[in-house]
């Protein structure tokens, strides 16, 4: 099968944390105040999508660098997100995207649309379902682990919310080794060979 590239891990010492089910139709509620070190896990039904999440989440931290890891995104998300991008008091500073390599040929129009707003130096493609966020600046490094894609989907979906410096630099490090080993507008998405430790 070609070359072997072993699994990264990450471990991180015991935590408290606040489980919950989203009753309630917006992420605002639902993720409530997040304090340093937090952990918070919810389940939900569709109430909100992971865009709203993340934007409840970068109102309270302030602008921040984002990674996002998604299957697949449609465009009133990726709209959504330029707007944030674009908007000088906007609450990302800067935007990367990892995406399977499939949304190429299966959402030939989303990601068209993505490569239109954000342009090939922000997205790298490999063979992933991975789906994970890192938002980060001076004072927060949070790490979103969860099921859900970037885009609406009225089903049961997971969402993870960490403050925890340790595996939002682990996430990075894994994405920044995918951009610096593909090239520019190079989707064909072939395993990296990551370094292991």
């Amino acid at each position: 099968m070609g070359d072997q590239v072993k699994a990264q891990s990450h471990r991180a010492a015991k935590r408290k944390r606040d489980i919950r089910m989203a009753k309630v139709a917006n992420a605002r509620e639902a993720i409530g105040t997040i304090e340093p070190g937090a952990e918070i896990y919810i389940l939900t039904f569709g109430q909100f999508a992971l865009l709203d999440a993340i934007l409840e989440i970068l109102r309270q931290t302030g602008p921040a660098e984002v990674i996002v890891a998604t299957w697949t995104a449609a465009n009133t998300d990726l709209d959504r997100m330029a707007q944030q991008l674009a908007n000088r008091a906007g609450l990302i500073t800067e935007l990367r995207w990892l995406v399977d390599r499939s949304f190429v040929s299966r959402q030939p129009k989303y990601c068209a649309k993505m490569r239109e707003l954000f342009g090939d130096d922000c997205i790298r493609t490999t063979r992933t379902h991975a789906k994970f966020v890192t938002i980060s600046n001076d004072k927060w490094r949070i790490a979103v682990r969860t099921s859900a894609n970037l885009n609406e989907n009225p089903r049961l979906e997971s969402i993870e919310i960490s403050d925890d410096p340790d595996l939002c630099s682990f996430l990075e490090g894994i994405v920044e080794a995918l951009f610096v080993e593909q090239q520019t507008g190079d989707f064909d998405g072939r395993l990296p060979m990551l370094a292991t430790k």
